[in-house]
């Protein structure tokens, strides 16, 4: 352990280090954080950038009393060193070990839980309103990157905090990247004050001349002192945050902690919002990350020598890597098609496709909601716009889809990756609520693939719909499985994979290829299970559930999501209703759906911690194994119950 470091045991130890060593203290705490993240994998560079943010607003707060808000907070990891949290960074991000996000469950210094962009300015102003009217006197800080400006909650909050008569402190870390580079007139507007010395450098001339003179040099320095404004915007294009009401300190080197200090102790002295905004290097410290910080923005386990990754996975392919491929050659064949992302095109899989068609390809930033609209006016306008995003981030657009998109029937597709569990990033990442809130839209189509083929052809598929259409698919290896089923994506129709009696699995997506696993453990004990692909979340295949009720008495349906509102009850609720089945009942003799045992394999109703898939789905029964063994359990109770 490193010297300095070995002192910092618990909140505000930091103040005991003497400022001549916080040089030392920051370069300690990187070399700490790449030999940990080295062997965890994590989030790096940004980290790195903020050493001396975090260890100045440290170094000004008084903790747990002080409240600092992350925004997104993937950056914090400093943050949970200075708090006494150093044996933790062995497990980090691991199955019960410690978050790579603020967790308020681990320290009182965490205030919010949080995972999302552009949302810590609005839970700032909630904090600094519950200390005035509880009359208490506490600092607070919302700390906010320069790429989260681009989402419109920040903008929403800004407006709010200049009618604030009480002191709150934003900081702006400008690294001029969220995890891609920057876009849009924000990052472009930060762009002109980072390069625009000359009114700080012309108001430190002037004052310091000014106070040279004698009897009049202090009076003086107050007098133009209330020119500043005029100065600055003649000198500084916009002065937006001073013209909203806001003031605004900097830029100021976002690695200086004696100029940090004095800025955030200056700020904390006004009652009212002051933004101090700090210029900050992503991968600070560490060359390969310096060099490519959008690769060490999130990392597997590497050397520490040159950067490389430690196990080098054989490269497979990928729901992600098909999707990019398929839009090119969609977008070749049909000029309409538009791709929109918001802040990830290499994550979505979109960089090729804004390569080879950059003037229909649009990177809004970190934007979700205004990115489902801009679709939508697109699509009304004759276009055929495909959303890319991740399945955690599309929550926030929730409103659009419904208002915007679904409404007005508006033919936009939604690529939804990372649909399902994803792992080591947590609450706040899994991607298992979409399938039961995209259920709930009307004139939605919702569908996910079972293989490589079908991710293809349901692309495909929708791009010649005229209305909206949403395809979720997983992280990580595509299943090139079951190649040789490869019947038409037909709309709302589902397919037989294996025809069997007794009890059926009906899957969707990522739970196709379980489904298959778990055949196999029950084939082994004398069961003949059916596994029928839904294909379609939305509209249900009712033809194909009449039919799998015929043959079977019980249904088991396996989703990678969570139960409630899910595809599964949607299934159960179908036949639970009775009346579905009137139309048959004449010549079948089957009257009434409750007569079919559904169990529903899926989530529950909770967030899922961090860990890796394999372990969660073990721990929440979602492996083939546990399946196989509550369909043993459900069989055996539905047969108590018949002969009783």
């Amino acid at each position: 352990m490193s010297e300095l470091l070995e002192q910092i045991n618990g909140p505000n130890d930091i103040k005991e280090i003497a400022p001549k060593e916080y040089r030392q203290l920051a370069h300690e705490i990187r070399r700490f954080l790449v030999q940990k993240i080295s062997r965890t994998g994590g989030h790096l560079a940004s980290n790195l950038g903020v050493v001396e943010l975090t260890m100045a607003l440290h170094l000004c707060c008084n903790l747990p009393e002080d409240k600092i808000v992350w925004d997104v907070g993937h950056q914090c990891y400093i943050h949970k060193l200075l708090t006494g949290r150093k044996e933790g960074f062995d497990t980090l991000r691991q199955y019960h070990g410690m978050s790579g996000f603020p967790k308020r469950a681990e320290s009182d210094c965490d205030v919010m839980d949080t995972g999302h962009s552009s949302t810590s300015i609005s839970a700032a102003l909630g904090f600094v309103k519950a200390r005035d009217i509880c009359k208490e006197n506490h600092k607070v800080f919302a700390v906010i990157g320069d790429g989260a400006l681009s989402g419109g909650m920040a903008y929403e909050a800004l407006n709010n905090a200049a009618r604030l008569k009480s002191n709150l402190i934003i900081v702006l870390n400008d690294n001029q990247m969220s995890i891609s580079k920057n876009v849009g007139g924000m990052s472009s507007y930060l762009g002109k004050i980072r390069t625009n010395t000359n009114y700080t450098g012309l108001k430190e001339d002037v004052e310091k001349i000014l106070q040279k003179l004698p009897l009049l040099g202090n009076a003086l320095t107050v007098k133009i002192r209330g020119l500043k404004d005029l100065i600055k915007r003649a000198l500084i294009p916009g002065m937006l945050f001073e013209d909203m009401g806001l003031t605004y300190i900097g830029p100021i080197d976002g690695h200086d902690i004696k100029r940090m200090v004095m800025a955030f102790q200056s700020a904390a002295k006004l009652n009212k919002a002051v933004i101090v905004h700090v210029i900050t290097q992503k991968g600070r410290g560490y060359l390969p990350a310096q060099k490519d910080p959008s690769a060490f923005h999130g990392v597997a386990p590497f050397y520490v020598k040159d950067g490389t990754e430690r196990q080098k996975e054989e490269k497979v392919v990928t729901y992600t890597d098909i999707f990019s491929r398929k839009m090119v050659e969609e977008a070749r064949e049909n000029p309409a098609i538009t791709a929109v992302s918001a802040a990830m095109p290499l994550g979505t899989g979109l960089s090729l496709f804004a390569k080879e068609f950059p003037k229909r390809f649009f990177d809004v930033g970190i934007a979700e909601e205004h990115a489902v609209t801009f679709a939508a006016g697109m699509a009304a306008g004759g276009l055929r716009p495909v959303v890319a995003v991740y399945s955690t981030f599309l929550q926030r657009a929730y409103d659009q889809m419904i208002h915007d998109v679904c409404l007005n029937k508006l033919p936009v597709t939604f690529a939804i990756d990372r649909a399902g569990l994803v792992g080591s990033d947590g609450e706040t990442h899994q991607g298992i609520f979409d399938l039961a809130f995209l259920m709930q839209m009307p004139n939605l189509m919702v569908m996910a693939p079972k293989n490589v083929w079908e991710m293809e052809e349901m692309l495909h598929f929708a791009m010649q719909q005229n209305t909206p259409a949403a395809i979720r698919y997983p992280r990580g290896k595509a299943y090139e499985g079951l190649e040789r089923n490869r019947e038409p994506i037909v709309s709302g129709k589902g397919e037989w994979i294996v025809k069997g009696k007794e009890v059926a699995l009906l899957a969707i997506g990522s739970m196709v290829e379980t489904a298959m696993e778990v055949r196999e453990f029950l084939k082994r004990e004398g069961f003949a299970v059916s596994v029928v692909n839904a294909r379609f979340a939305k509209p249900l295949d009712e033809e194909m559930l009449w039919e799998i009720a015929r043959t079977h008495s019980v249904i088991v349906t396996l989703e990678e999501g969570i139960q409630r509102g899910g595809f599964g009850e949607a299934v159960a609720a179908w036949y639970q209703n009775g009346s579905f089945f009137s139309e048959q009942s004449a010549r079948t003799g089957f009257t009434d759906g409750k007569n079919v045992t559904v169990c529903i394999v899926a989530l529950p109703d909770q967030f899922i911690e961090h860990g890796s898939v394999k372990e969660l789905k073990k721990k929440y029964h979602l492996d083939a194994e546990s399946i196989a063994e509550r369909i043993r359990n459900c069989k055996d109770q539905k047969g108590k119950n018949e002969r009783a």
